[in-house]
């Protein structure tokens, strides 16, 4: 280990959040980037791990990102001193992302990952006094008692329902709803047309499989959670933004025009609380 590099021993679900972390830092620098997180390329820099292992990056990761800022910087305009939730975070770079684009920032950020993503997030990002840990499970809802709801939350789920089991990921998203009247959540999930191979857990390399995925939802289902979790008001199908490649961007906008090929595009749902 170089005496400079920190180790991250990041296991299951957890170590999932260096493979997006390298996929990002490849991305950002990347001349014809799509994704501007210089702070994703030093902390890939500063780790020691052996990267290789999740075999060739896709700018897909880089894209949903992309989506969950569009969102939230969206909520944040509104809403300038609202508190950003940001659920099983990982090794994202959002926080700093968003403080550049926003002039004047005000808003907060609470971080909620498992105890090892903490100490490394700790460790290895930058300090700042809008933003503050929790080291625990999503799951254990005490963490919803350090948030201040009266001047609006804005809860990011990206890369974390997909690991929970199904009543598992409805109750999250039930407390969130019943917890912030006026916030919103944004979520992803896999294609429903993989689910079968993200329940066991699909491989992408010789040497790295993605942990089993047990809960999925077409973007039909969905877009009746309005009916279904009491709380949510109004679901919103969010789009990737824009890629490189025109295949990419035609396989995209292909998959948006027509309802039968819903199946093949990822959940991206953006759910406002009443």
């Amino acid at each position: 280990m170089s005496p400079d590099r920190e180790t991250a021993t990041l296991t299951g679900v957890s170590e999932t959040a260096l493979l997006t972390l390298r996929a990002r830092a490849r991305e950002a620098g990347r001349p014809d980037a799509v994704i501007d997180d210089p702070l994703a390329i030093n902390l890939v820099d500063s780790i020691d791990f052996d990267f290789a292992k999740f075999g060739a990056t896709r700018q897909d990761m880089a894209l949903r990102a992309l989506a969950f800022d569009t969102q939230t910087r969206h909520y944040l305009t509104r809403y300038p001193s609202a508190t950003v939730v940001a659920l099983a975070e990982g090794l994202q770079t959002s926080f700093w992302r968003l403080d550049a684009s926003l002039p004047d920032s005000q808003f907060r950020w609470l971080t909620v990952d498992l105890p090892p993503v903490v100490e490394l997030r700790r460790r290895l990002l930058p300090e700042s006094p809008r933003v503050s840990m929790c080291a625990q499970s999503a799951l254990d809802y005490s963490w919803t008692e350090s948030v201040d709801p009266s001047r609006g939350v804005f809860v990011t789920a990206e890369g974390l329902l997909m690991y929970l089991q199904p009543d598992q990921a409805l109750g999250l998203i039930a407390e969130c709803a019943k917890r912030f009247p006026g916030g919103q959540m944004l979520f992803d999930l896999p294609p429903a047309s993989l689910a079968r191979y993200a329940r066991r857990g699909h491989r992408i390399s010789r040497r790295y499989r993605f942990p089993p995925m047990p809960f999925t939802m077409s973007v039909a289902q969905a877009a009746d959670l309005v009916n279904t979790v009491p709380g949510v008001r109004v679901v919103r199908d969010v789009a990737l933004p824009p890629g490189r490649g025109v295949l990419l961007n035609s396989l995209l906008s292909a998959t948006r025009r027509f309802r039968a090929l819903d199946s093949l595009r990822p959940t991206l749902t953006l759910l406002e609380f009443g």
